[in-house]
């Protein structure tokens, strides 16, 4: 290969880096912003696979934003997502992998509580259309830090370390509202 081309292929790679965490930023961006569309279109039309701990997983992103949009954007539910140590590999032209951590924040009003997660997540992304898509995503909760506000602001800790048997998909109103649905196969990553 001459030199040319050699920097041409570098130059590519690392065009489909940033264009990978570009992609990684909007999605989280439009988490918090509860953009729903947003959030649709960071994923694969079709058999998208998003699998987060705490949660059901989902085999498409249909399911996870209609999800998202019931349970995960209550009124006086305020969150934050910070992504950071990105490390992406690219695996031909149209195929990567992407592991990150996320520091999460979360306020609940109503339960007058603090949420803070260590969150460590591994994707496969697919290049298709022109552009990137998040074709799979685990998140692996590595720490929980839970906090209660009383009425003058004071907190105090109620969690340290592994996120509570109650945290997510496993609080009983969510339960109660899906039936405990739980049945979506998806497939593991190597």
């Amino acid at each position: 290969m001459d030199r040319l081309a050699e920097i041409e292929k570098r130059l590519r790679a690392v065009e489909h880096r940033e264009a990978i965490r570009q992609l990684k930023a909007r999605y989280l961006r439009a988490c918090d912003l509860r953009d729903f569309d947003g959030v649709r279109k960071a994923f694969v039309s079709d058999g998208a696979i998003i699998d987060y701990d705490g949660f059901p997983p989902f085999d498409d992103r249909e399911q996870f934003v209609d999800a998202f949009r019931q349970f995960g954007c209550r009124p006086g539910v305020y969150d934050i997502h910070h992504a950071t140590n990105g490390v992406i590999d690219l695996i031909g032209d149209d195929h990567a992998t992407g592991e990150w951590s996320l520091h999460f924040r979360s306020i609940i009003m109503e339960q007058r509580k603090i949420i803070t997660f260590g969150i460590n997540y591994a994707d496969r992304y697919k290049y298709c259309d022109d552009r990137w898509w998040i074709a799979e995503t685990k998140a692996a909760i590595h720490f929980c830090l839970v906090e209660h506000f009383d009425d003058s602001g004071r907190t105090h800790y109620e969690s340290i370390g592994a996120a509570p048997e109650t945290y997510g998909w496993r609080r009983p109103e969510i339960e109660t509202a899906t039936g405990g649905r739980n049945d979506v196969k998806h497939g593991d990553f190597d």
